[in-house]
């Protein structure tokens, strides 16, 4: 799978990118928090069951040197996975603001018994998940006198088997029709501890007229209430599109905190202190580094990509030093020299980008420093041609994928499907530039700009590419 967290004892698992219903994997977590994964119980690990196993004496068949050249080398780099996995660290690198809010959020409403409810957006990978499930282990002890459900509606069969899930949780009987709501909503005003109620993957709880988002969100300010709703997911204006009415009464619309993508800076900062954890030489080459966290920012700003990238690099390796350990004769001598374990360079990392995850991330993102990445100027620049051909501001998500790809083909750049458009729209419209209007059918979904124009070509920052697009005119 994409995690491959086969080599990282009792994990602790994050969001993984949505697919469909089946992937139900994501859950959060909270209580003891087992042994942190990233820190090895001595230099050299124990030996793992199965066919990776190191001998602990050479048989028949086995020199000994080589037994020990290949425990050696089998070392190096399963550390180095250990400390690439994509579960809940001990610090998240660059969300200390958010992880804050979360904080405080939880001790005015659950410790200081006041119902009320937050809405945290973002991609996937920019640490929502994470940095709950972190405050949730940290916070334990405060909010041991409240009832704690969490609930992942990816899970769900649909919309409505939320209520009896929370009705379960609460000891209350099979939750169903009118007559359930009602002893679940009279459950929730009844006397006894703050109930917190954590919804992963809150828009799979979307449904013809919004009955059951709005039910939840409006059980908070009910009189004598004690829940407090915290909901998770990817969509920014989720509340504003789907839950219009919760604003037309004061303090009725949740607190809102959305989680940007990461940057390249940001993402170089989380690899180097991952690798950090593991004594001895580097084992990434630095402009490896670098080049997985500008590929990857310059895409999605998917920390768990960045991670899973650098981890499938540190197996190629791994594989590679393995098999030639094997085959390589020894040299004469009782005590051989082993040799330095070879470091993943920047050729197996775009190996890798390029195999994994596709030609888009491999040659897209070459802006570098740029305030935007490469695909989203050209995204941008389409937007701009078809908003003056047309004399308007708003297009649909079809008719602009094809103005990009048209431009991309004539720059000779790589185009990117209608799915990955549509998340580099996302990504547009967390950053204030664009709006998303959505549709039962993507193509029909509505895009539309939120800038002026001009104020849009001045922060493409790219007087070059930008200009040669914009004097092309429409392809």
């Amino acid at each position: 799978g994409d995690d491959n967290l086969c080599n990282v004892p009792h994990a602790l698992p994050c969001s993984p990118a949505k697919r469909s219903k089946e992937n139900q994997g994501r859950r959060l977590l909270f209580g003891d928090p087992p042994a942190s994964p990233e820190k090895p119980s001595s230099p050299v690990l124990s030996p793992r069951r199965g066919g990776q196993e190191t001998p602990r004496s050479s048989g028949p068949g086995r020199h000994p040197a080589r037994s020990r050249l290949f425990r050696q080398e089998g070392t190096c780099y399963q550390q180095v996975k250990r400390v690439l996995h994509a579960a809940v660290p001990e610090r998240l690198h660059a969300r200390e603001k958010e992880t804050s809010t979360i904080r405080q959020f939880l001790r005015e409403h659950v410790c200081g018994h006041r119902p009320g409810s937050l809405y945290i957006s973002g991609a996937p990978g920019t640490g929502k998940t994470a940095c709950l499930s972190r405050v949730l282990l940290d916070c334990k002890d405060e909010l041991s006198g409240s009832k704690t459900i969490v609930l992942n509606c990816m899970s769900l069969s649909s919309p409505q088997g939320v209520f009896p899930a929370l009705g379960q949780q609460l000891g209350l009987p099979v939750v169903t029709g009118r007559e359930g709501l009602r002893r679940l909503e009279a459950k929730l005003t009844a006397q006894g501890p703050m109930v917190l109620l954590v919804l992963d993957e809150l828009d799979q709880l979307e449904s013809k007229g919004q009955d059951v988002l709005y039910t939840l969100f409006e059980w908070p300010q009910l009189p004598r209430s004690r829940l407090v709703l915290v909901g998770l997911a990817n969509a920014l204006d989720l509340t504003d599109r789907s839950l219009a009415r919760l604003s037309a009464r004061p303090a009725g619309s949740p607190q809102l905190l959305h989680f940007p993508p990461y940057t390249r800076e940001q993402l170089t900062a989380i690899l180097q202190e991952r690798l950090g954890q593991v004594e001895g030489d580097p084992v990434l080459d630095a402009a490896a580094l670098q080049f997985c966290a500008r590929k990857v920012s310059a895409v999605s700003g998917d920390a768990r990509k960045a991670l899973d990238v650098c981890r499938r690099a540190v197996e190629v390796v791994e594989l590679e030093v393995r098999s030639q350990t094997l085959l390589k004769p020894l040299p004469s001598g009782d005590s051989p020299v082993s040799p330095v374990p070879r470091r993943v360079g920047l050729p197996h990392i775009s190996r890798v980008i390029s195999e994994v995850f596709g030609d888009r991330l491999a040659l897209g993102g070459q802006g570098g420093r740029d305030a935007f990445p490469l695909q989203q100027k050209v995204l941008l620049c389409s937007l701009l041609l078809l908003a003056r051909h047309l004399h308007t501001r708003e297009v649909t998500l079809g008719k602009l994928h094809d103005t990009y790809s048209q431009v991309c083909r004539r720059q000779q750049l790589p185009p990117v499907d209608q799915v990955e458009c549509l998340s580099l729209v996302t990504l547009l419209e967390s950053r204030g530039v664009l709006e998303l209007k959505k549709a039962k059918e993507a193509r029909l979904a509505k895009v539309c700009l939120k800038m002026e124009e001009a104020a849009v070509e001045h922060a493409l920052q790219d007087v070059v590419l930008v200009g040669s697009i914009l004097a092309q005119g429409l392809p």
